[in-house]
């Protein structure tokens, strides 16, 4: 037990460490993670055999659950009133608008039927909520509030979305196999009840929890622990009942903050640090289920994907479903470019291989490598475009006496 404590704390202790280093190089956090869990893999130094994909979605999913919670506590409402109809937007229509042209050329890089193509797209379309809060965060750029707002309300709201196309077409896949009918009727409802359980539990369960904190009279230091577990009673119990709990974790802490009347300064700093813990142990844990000796088989089609998912469908996405909305050409532009793939798309890979059918390991992998180029890229130059394109304050302020 000592040994199995220890190696684990300094491997924490290690990757945070580090935080100050990314941060001067400029390269994305989470990217370092997944490496550090890579070498710890069975084809790095560390040897670890790992391959219960199972257990990593389960872990995946209770950590990005607690990565959206803090996420939605450090959103107050107003974030609604100025992002509210383009996020969404982008959330549901960009989302569909993303996966299926990334799912047509999957389909042709790829040489699979067209059902398994837009699978792939499927699990690639949303962008990813751990990374974009880390990632606008840790660039330290100045953005007009109504773009950071979208794009940090996109990733915290498309989840249902991704989750609903995977799902759908995870079911299509295994039915071409098995020969039994598609009940479209049935994706119909399964999606309704995800987005509308889940933003009734969210919201409900975010009030109902606030009542109960300010009501009761505990130690200071317990309210933040507290909250925690209140928040994933509401993604769980929500789960439950079929609705999405990712959407409801956020949608509570969003809730919360708005009607908690405590001070929340303690809350909020916990779950900051919990979530930086949450997205360690989630990254790691994702390298480690990853052999990268694997992931030479299907390189080419991967980047080809990826440079379709960056350049092609995430731009055509954004143009079409928020570019009559009042952004500038040049937030456009951003907006196409920070389209952050991160644990979210590898997750929902992971869906597909543990379902009876025909998706193999081969389909996580070719995911990973999606995702990695995106972090990798796009993470790496978020920061740069920025600045390119002028938009942060002093630039957009140039401009406006120069007119």
């Amino acid at each position: 037990m000592e040994l199995f404590v220890f190696l684990c704390s300094l491997i924490i202790f290690v990757s945070f460490a580090l935080m100050p280093l990314a941060r001067r190089a400029g390269a994305p956090f989470l990217l370092i993670a997944l490496l550090i869990g890579m070498l710890l893999g069975e084809d790095g130094p560390g040897r670890i055999q790992f391959s219960n994909f199972a257990f990593a979605f389960d872990l995946g999913s209770v950590a990005l659950a607690v990565i959206l919670f803090a996420g939605g506590l450090e959103t107050g409402r107003s974030v609604f009133r100025s992002a509210g109809t383009p996020a969404s937007l982008l959330a549901t229509v960009g989302v569909l608008i993303t996966g299926g042209i990334t799912g047509i050329a999957a389909c042709f890089l790829m040489d699979v039927p067209w059902q398994v193509g837009l699978l792939l797209g499927a699990t690639v379309a949303s962008t990813d909520a751990a990374a974009t809060f880390l990632l606008v965060q840790q660039s330290g750029i100045g953005l007009r509030q109504r773009l950071k707002d979208t794009l940090l309300l996109e990733s915290g709201l498309n989840d249902p979305m991704a989750i609903f196309l995977t799902v759908s077409l995870t079911t299509l896949v295994s039915s071409i196999q098995t020969n039994a009918p598609v009940d479209l009727g049935g994706m119909a409802l399964f999606l309704a009840m995800q987005a509308g359980i889940g933003i009734v539990g969210g919201i409900f369960g975010g009030r109902v929890l606030a009542r109960i904190l300010d009501q009761l009279l505990l130690p200071l230091g317990t309210y933040p622990i507290m909250t925690l577990a209140g928040a994933l009673v509401i993604f769980t119990g929500v789960s439950l009942v079929g609705g999405s709990g990712f959407l409801a974790a956020y949608l509570a802490g969003v809730s919360l903050k708005a009607r908690l009347k405590r001070p929340i300064d303690r809350i909020v700093d916990f779950n900051e640090a919990f979530q930086w813990l949450c997205q360690m142990v989630l990254f790691l844990t994702l390298g480690l289920l990853v052999t990268p000796s694997a992931l030479l088989q299907d390189i080419w089609p991967a980047i080809g994907c990826a440079a379709v998912l960056m350049l092609i469908a995430r731009p055509v996405a954004v143009f079409l479903s928020v570019g009559w909305m009042g952004f500038t050409f040049r937030e456009n532009i951003f907006l196409s470019w920070v389209g952050l793939r991160g644990a979210v798309p590898i997750l929902l890979a992971i869906y597909p291989v543990i379902t009876p059918g025909p998706i193999s390991v081969g389909f996580f992998n070719i995911v990973f490598i999606i995702v990695t180029i995106s972090l990798t890229i796009q993470g790496w130059t978020i920061a740069p475009a920025a600045r390119i394109l002028q938009l942060e304050p002093k630039a957009q302020t140039a401009d406006q006496a120069e007119a």
